[in-house]
């Protein structure tokens, strides 16, 4: 069965990314760096990167000492280029992926990015539709009723 340009597995990662953004939109400042796994593990899973699980102490320390949460890349010894992720602290895994799958990473991030920004943009309209409403209902349109703090 095919949905759209992406088919199946497009519509499933459109339905992640809202469902991440949604969770994102909850949170207030920055991300924490549990958050900050949360949100891009899953997107780098869809796009197509590989967990590899730090499954021994010796890889564990060597995981611990490459940077977090951050997409890094090497150029292999066939001169292909390797995109990496690593998170020691909370799936204790390493993310690997090729070009392909970095490209679609980066497809995801920023269509993410955009329904954050239209969920941000929809908040705001509400918001503005309420007070308007809120605005109409009051007949002396002080925002308040008779009696007070006006003493009559």
């Amino acid at each position: 069965m095919k949905c759209g340009a992406y088919g199946v597995q497009g519509a499933i990662s459109a339905l992640l990314i809202i469902a991440l953004t949604g969770c994102a939109a909850l949170a207030i400042g920055e991300p924490t760096p549990r958050q900050r796994a949360m949100d891009l593990e899953p997107m780098l899973s869809a796009a197509g990167f590989h967990m590899i699980p730090a499954d021994t102490p010796e890889k564990l320390q060597h995981l611990k000492s490459l940077p977090a949460l951050k997409v890094n890349y090497y150029v292999g010894k066939d001169g292909a280029i390797r995109y990496w992720f690593a998170d020691p602290d909370y799936c204790h895994c390493l993310y690997l992926g090729d070009e392909a799958a970095y490209q679609k990473y980066e497809n995801l991030r920023v269509h993410a990015r955009i329904a954050e920004n239209e969920q941000e943009a929809a908040e705001e309209n509400y918001e503005a539709q309420q007070q308007m409403e809120m605005n109409m209902m009051d007949p002396f349109g002080f925002g308040f009723g008779p009696g007070i703090g006006f003493g009559f």
